[in-house]
């Protein structure tokens, strides 16, 4: 995979699949420690959710200074959304609350209504998100049950495909371009039908060129980490 920890310094993509649960602080941390005593830059380039899972992008060493690049690129998604409740976070982070009916919905209005977030859209980010206002997370604040004027935010939906329907879940495919929130599509998408809609599953599958499929486990790259951390300690014993 790669031929020294020389490499990590002078730079490398990393393609990662993130966990479920793990945050992404949490990836580069492990991936970070396994450099020890050795201190190398690490970074992502792209935020993911904790629930979510997929692809995230790790850059190592010099190649830190293009994390801004990679994380500008278009993004394509693939998850569930769950019609007929809603939740303050728009997703399972929290309990779902208000309720509504959706046996009269039918599979073409569920797929028409994609038609009304394609192209140059406006979207507010949750208000339990990373954004920070004031210094502060926005989810620091919300926990709190402080109030917080979101901003609404320009962003692209490229394609918004609907990939599956068993009501109340519904499967889809999104590609969009950088700050788009999924979530709140997903809670907006439910309002447009005149009835709620909360995320249930997501999952990046590509960030630019770059494809879920190619992607490594982290505990795999921490493995080859150490591997080659051993080699190289031995070459210069």
């Amino acid at each position: 995979m790669f031929n020294s920890i020389q490499d990590f310094a002078d730079g490398q993509l990393l393609l990662v699949n993130k966990p479920y649960k793990w945050t992404s602080f949490d990836v580069v941390g492990k991936i970070r420690n396994a450099f020890k005593p050795l201190k190398l830059k690490v970074g992502h380039a792209g935020t993911l959710d904790p629930l979510a899972t997929g692809l995230l992008i790790i850059c190592t060493g010099k190649m830190t200074k293009q994390i801004d690049t990679f994380q500008a690129e278009e993004k394509e998604y693939t998850g569930t959304m769950v019609l007929g409740s809603t939740t303050p976070t728009y997703d399972l982070e929290s309990e779902p609350e208000k309720k509504f009916e959706f046996d009269h919905l039918t599979d073409e209005q569920i797929k028409t209504a994609t038609a009304r977030f394609t192209g140059e859209i406006q979207q507010y980010p949750p208000a339990h998100s990373a954004i920070k206002v004031g210094g502060e997370r926005l989810y620091e604040k919300a926990r709190r049950g402080e109030e917080v004027e979101l901003k609404a935010r320009t962003v692209t939906i490229t394609e918004f495909e609907i990939t599956r329907i068993e009501l109340p879940e519904v499967d889809f495919r999104v590609v969009c371009s950088k700050g788009t929130y999924i979530r709140s599509l997903v809670n907006d998408f439910g309002a447009t039908l005149e009835n709620g809609a909360y995320m249930s599953r997501l999952r990046r599958t590509r960030s630019g060129n770059y494809r879920i499929d190619d992607a490594h486990e982290v505990l795999e790259l921490v493995s080859a980490i150490r591997e080659l951390k051993d080699k190289d300690a031995i070459s210069k014993a």
